[in-house]
């Protein structure tokens, strides 16, 4: 569990994932928003921006990555849209 005094920074390692579902009239409209919403919050502590990822609501197991899966030697995930053309890059 957190400490009550976020200040302190301990953690025992349990983690809560958030879920804000946001509805969409179809897949190419919901990338975008889920792209816009995730880079205007990359300063957010804990937010693993890169691990976006957007499903129909029928198929919530189905998902598609917003921006590319793959990690780079560093261990971040690279910053651009999936499915992008040249290389990848952390700092996006």
């Amino acid at each position: 569990m957190l400490s009550d005094d976020p200040a302190s920074g301990r953690d025992d390692g349990h983690r809560h994932v958030l879920h804000l579902p946001v509805a969409a009239t179809d897949q190419d409209q919901a990338l975008r928003f889920a792209y816009a919403l995730a880079r205007s919050l990359v300063l957010v502590p804990g937010l693993e921006v890169a691990g976006a990822t957007v499903s129909a609501e029928d198929a919530q197991h189905v998902r598609r990555w917003v921006f590319c899966d793959r990690i780079m030697a560093d261990r971040r995930r690279c910053l651009a849209r999936a499915d992008h053309d040249g290389p990848c890059d952390p700092d996006r």
